[in-house]
């Protein structure tokens, strides 16, 4: 079927568009990409232009600075801990919130969803004083259970949408058959629940990969430090080493591009499924 004038018209602006919003949001990492192969003079000089060869001495020096591994092995460990809390937590609650028909149900539901309107900096040093009551300060567990506390609440919003669109006489059938709770939970609802446990992982991952804020008040040795806090010492008090920052930058970032690149199909379906049965 042959498009109108006016569908193909609307086809190119809408591509334009869209087009011009790609670069305008890929400027920034490409722009860090360019001069962390730069020398600090070449970045003064000119930071628009290409590097006049490509140094990758900054890399040498962010990676031994920033002491990456342990940075990154601590990372991991703390999005790990948050990942599997949160999505274990949230799909039980939300499968029960959603199954269960009772003014309690309806009243912790939503609890939750008003959870969501707070923001962070309101609840920013009463969570700090809390850490350190439950010695959670400086600890990468306790940094992970920190996050699956705040990450929960939209979760559950998005799993209670979720489960409405899944037929209530799969359960019926699977407890005729004998199961129990757990079981019922873990062989039946929670395969089903893969499309939209794979967009909150990937959502998750990347608030906790790229969160700073916290982790500065949590964690208080450079042995426990995050990435983007291994990053932040390269700042000095009165001078920076930019090529290492920018390095340091695009060695943060480089882990979570490759995990959306690899997951990229099941994020867009678990979103697009999300939507419909949500």
């Amino acid at each position: 079927m042959h498009l109108t004038k006016k569908a193909k018209t609307g086809t190119v602006l809408v591509t334009v568009f869209l087009s011009g919003a790609s670069v305008f949001c890929l400027f920034p990492i490409l722009m860090a990409l360019m001069n962390s192969f730069k020398t600090k003079s070449e970045i003064f000089t000119n930071i628009l232009a290409l590097p006049a060869h490509f140094n990758f001495d900054n890399y040498v020096r962010s990676f031994n600075k920033m002491k990456y591994f342990t940075s990154f092995f601590n990372t991991l460990a703390i999005v790990v801990i948050g990942i599997l809390g949160i999505v274990v937590f949230s799909a039980m609650a939300g499968w029960i919130l959603c199954r269960t028909k009772t003014r309690l149900s309806s009243f912790v539901f939503g609890l939750f969803v008003f959870s969501m309107l707070i923001p962070f900096n309101a609840v920013m040093i009463p969570l700090y004083r809390v850490a350190k009551i439950l010695h959670f300060s400086n600890k990468i567990y306790g940094m992970g259970s920190i996050y699956v506390g705040l990450g929960v609440s939209m979760a559950i919003f998005m799993y209670h949408g979720f489960v409405k669109g899944i037929p209530y006489e799969i359960e019926e059938s699977a407890y005729i058959d004998g199961c129990s709770k757990a079981q019922m939970f873990f062989k039946i609802v929670l395969p089903l629940l893969g499309p939209i446990t794979a967009t909150i992982s990937i959502m998750n991952v990347l608030w906790m990969w790229n969160d700073f804020l916290l982790p500065l008040i949590i964690l208080a040795t450079p042995q426990k430090y995050t990435l983007l806090l291994s990053t932040n010492m390269l700042f000095g008090q009165y001078t920076s080493d930019w090529p290492a920052i920018l390095s340091g930058l695009i060695l943060t970032v480089i882990p979570v591009i490759l995990l959306y690149a690899l997951l990229q199909k099941n994020i867009l379906k678990g979103v697009v499924d999300g939507a419909l049965k949500g």
